[in-house]
């Protein structure tokens, strides 16, 4: 590929087939907020969870998701009232955002310091990936995420990826991918900016940017979205809808 592209790669649901583990983790972090939550989680509330994860913006939500899942809300009620049971969940548990971050990252870390092979094996790169983004120039990509960039870091070493600290931009930094964005493109004033993310409210929310509308916004169809979310954007011109084999050629 020319290096008169740049990418800029969502993570979750692009890169990395993360839902199992972020549902579990969002389990264990939850028994820690709730006593009632059994040790084990029921197999069937991964299923439940894949459903729901194209609403979850950022990992730590997992945790609400998963208490509302094991309180028995519907894939229907969650959809349709997420943010005001997110509101209620926080307040009942007296916690803020920022706690439930800090709490998920601890899950995380946790989990890998006592099983890390367990922890690489539930977060598999979807079909191809790897090989694809291996052929890339090592300075014609980044990865723009809500993940904490730690976890960014020990995916790809396990799978031999080689991304330099600096292109990897998460939760840590604090910033929307629409601000990643604007001072990538300020970087790469000469070159073309492609983004790729699963997530369409994530797109629009670039292309409520007039600084980014040279920015070329892919939809990764293979990700965590709905079939309303693949219809619509089969229904615009601005935004183009990948398949995960026309990614990988």
């Amino acid at each position: 590929m020319s290096n008169s592209i740049i990418h800029a790669f969502d993570f979750d649901g692009v890169i990395c087939d993360s839902a199992v583990e972020t549902a579990i983790t969002g389990w264990k972090a939850a028994g820690q907020i709730w006593p009632d939550m059994q040790a084990d989680m029921p197999d069937a509330l991964i299923d439940s969870f894949r459903r729901i994860r194209p609403i979850i913006e950022t990992g730590y939500e997992a945790i609400l998701a998963m208490r509302m899942l094991q309180q028995g809300d519907s894939i229907g009620d969650i959809y349709n009232g997420y943010t005001d049971r997110t509101t209620v969940l926080l307040q009942q548990a007296q916690v803020s955002t920022d706690e439930l971050k800090q709490l998920f990252g601890d899950t995380r870390d946790q989990w890998i310091a006592d099983n890390r092979d367990e922890w690489i094996a539930m977060n598999p790169l979807f079909s191809g990936v790897a090989e694809k983004l291996k052929t890339l120039e090592a300075d014609s990509w980044y990865i723009v995420t809500t993940k904490q960039e730690r976890f960014v870091r020990k995916i790809l070493k396990a799978n031999d990826i080689s991304l330099a600290d600096q292109r990897i931009f998460g939760l840590d930094r604090n910033m929307s991918k629409p601000e990643v964005l604007t001072g990538l493109l300020a970087n790469h004033p000469s070159q073309t900016m492609r983004f790729l993310e699963d997530r369409l409210p994530a797109l629009l929310g670039v292309q409520k940017h007039p600084a980014l509308s040279s920015v070329n916004l892919f939809f990764a169809r293979w990700g965590y979205n709905t079939r309303e979310d693949k219809a619509l954007v089969a229904a615009r011109q601005d935004i183009i809808g990948l398949n995960l084999e026309n990614f990988l050629s």
